[in-house]
């Protein structure tokens, strides 16, 4: 893990989605964060010692989702599946719901984990996630532990490492470089996950904070409130948290399951299509909900550097 020391940053952007806005000045208390996304491997170790039996791998009870066809009522997760043409990005008919698919066969039935055992863990439910972290001793992060971590000290810089996505033509991350979700040039080697580490470390000397994998963090979702005065440096708000589980969403649709924050955008994140491969960037992702980009690592709050 790597030791952060906190401290105050402008947290969100003004530039990209409205989601993002306003930029506000925060502060968050010292932490350590993992220098990866939780691994495949590091995953099978846990799931070894405790039995875990993940969301994926379980069939979904019909009374808990009225209305579900028959079919889907089996366990299973999310695919991404390339259209062989341009698409209405409206419309993500790119997702397969692959009954069989888990983390231990990240592509469905027949797929498994033996030679990508050090990319992120995938197909991983909020629930998942954080019986890890408790297993672990740890804590997933706020979405400012994390947006902190993700910015090594780079305040307000748009990516992890600059203004740039790829300056010099560098690729400094995982995200899809061509036309989503049709056209994948792979200038970056890689259609779907990489191994960790495969990318430089921001200035923090953590690893795969953008693209690769989206990380759960601990907050629900909800729209950052504008101040109607500017704070000054005495009024900064410390560790500042997300919405409640019932936010907003759920309350426009009461049908729709409470939806937490994940952060970092992934392999899937294209110029043209869900440019959140940035350290502000955020979505409101269902708990419930398990797909082939989604992972996550974690967090110790209230321990020396030297731990």
């Amino acid at each position: 893990m790597i030791h952060l020391p906190g401290g105050e940053f402008a947290m969100g952007s003004d530039r990209f989605y409205p989601e993002e806005a306003p930029v506000r000045r925060v502060r968050v208390d010292p932490f350590r964060i993992d220098a990866t996304p939780v691994t495949n491997a590091q995953f099978a170790t846990f799931v070894a010692a405790t039995g875990h039996v993940t969301f994926a791998e379980i069939a979904p009870d019909p009374k808990d989702y009225p209305g579900l066809p028959p079919a889907l009522a089996q366990p299973g997760s999310a695919v991404f599946e390339m259209p062989d043409r341009p698409v209405d990005t409206s419309v993500p008919i790119w997702w397969d719901f692959r009954i069989g698919a888990n983390w231990r066969a990240p592509l469905g039935p027949g797929s498994s984990i033996t030679g990508i055992e050090e990319h992120p863990v995938v197909h991983i439910a909020y629930a998942d996630a954080e019986a890890y972290a408790a297993w672990a001793g740890k804590a997933l992060p706020t979405e400012a532990e994390w947006e902190f971590a993700a910015r090594g000290g780079l305040d307000e810089a748009d990516y992890a490492w600059g203004d740039e996505l790829a300056p010099a033509g560098a690729m400094l991350a995982n995200y899809w470089q061509g036309r989503f979700p049709s056209t994948n040039e792979l200038t970056d080697g890689y259609l779907r996950t990489s191994p960790v580490q495969t990318y430089p470390a921001n200035g923090y000397g953590i690893h795969d904070m953008i693209g690769n994998v989206w990380e759960w963090t601990a907050d629900w979702f909800a729209q950052p409130k504008r101040e109607r005065k500017p704070r000054g440096s005495c009024c900064v708000p410390a560790n500042p948290r997300g919405g409640t589980r019932g936010g907003s969403i759920v309350k426009r649709d009461p049908l729709r399951m409470p939806r937490k924050v994940m952060k970092g955008g992934s392999h899937l994140c294209a110029e043209n299509y869900c440019r959140r491969y940035r350290p502000a960037a955020r979505y409101a992702q269902p708990v419930d909900t398990t797909t082939g980009h989604v992972g996550f690592r974690c967090v110790q709050r209230g321990v020396a550097s030297t731990f």
